[in-house]
């Protein structure tokens, strides 16, 4: 199969997907709005912003474009474990077609609204204050770096969505991201946190990603001179790497294992 054939095959299935917006906006809108609810919730109601310099707000909207990626994960598992069910995988699997593509256009479908997602939470953030003080190209690669760790988060989920194999199960499996987003610096900095505790929060792949998007903005950071800290950028590479090379071998292994 050529090259072209996989490329044509998977943008397709990209297509399909997107088209599956126009049919259910209210889901999209809903997936857009919920972050920014989080960000106002935070931002006015909860947040306290104990042990940082400067405006929460600086401190908070890049924590929470990188629990945005980590978060929203429901669309595509719901969509994962319904094809699952209709018997729509098997019947694709079936076609002459890159048997890769299923997978391709799903994920990239997630990625544009991902994209979207963080445009639309960026305008709220400038619009209640936050400002980023570093080059564009800084911002580029923030922004990079975000779309990154969706892509490693993305493929978890397609992972779990087949290992869930049915929509009821969807919420129980969502559930497990929630400990990564919460126990994180996206609301707060580690040293306001029992020690322990701070360690942990350090290493979690989200919070290195949230403290490298802060240094490219050039927002306020939590300050600690721990080595997690230190290289949050390489963290912030090295972590979805890692998770990439774990979960989407299992995921395209789970998926040609669906018909056995």
């Amino acid at each position: 199969m050529s090259a072209s054939w996989v490329v044509q095959d998977s943008w397709t299935m990209t297509r399909r997907e997107l088209a599956h917006w126009g049919r259910k906006p209210v889901a999209v809108v809903v997936g857009l709005v919920f972050p920014v609810m989080m960000l106002l919730m935070f931002g006015f109601l909860v947040g306290g912003g104990r042990g940082i310099d400067g405006e929460y707000v600086e401190f908070l909207v890049p924590g929470m474009l990188a629990l945005t990626m980590a978060f929203g994960l429901e669309s595509t598992l719901t969509a994962v474990t319904q094809d699952l069910q209709k018997g729509v995988i098997d019947r694709f699997r079936s076609m002459p077609m890159s048997s890769s593509a299923v997978l391709v256009g799903r994920s990239l479908a997630d990625m544009f609204q991902s994209a979207l997602g963080l445009v639309v939470l960026a305008a709220v953030g400038l619009a209640l204050g936050w400002r980023w003080h570093g080059s564009p190209a800084a911002a580029l690669a923030a922004f990079g770096l975000l779309l990154l760790f969706r892509f490693a988060m993305l493929w978890i989920g397609i992972w779990l969505g087949m290992v869930a194999g049915r929509p009821e199960m969807v919420q129980a499996v969502q559930i497990l991201v929630w400990p990564v987003g919460f126990l994180s610096n996206a609301f707060a900095t580690p040293e306001s946190m029992p020690d322990w505790l701070g360690a942990v929060v350090e290493w979690n792949p989200m919070s290195a990603t949230a403290a490298a998007v802060r240094d490219l903005f050039g927002n306020p950071a939590a300050g600690s001179s721990s080595w997690a800290a230190e290289h949050a950028a390489l963290l912030a590479v090295v972590w979805p790497l890692l998770l990439l090379a774990v979960f989407f071998p299992l995921a395209v292994s789970r998926f040609r294992g669906l018909s056995r």
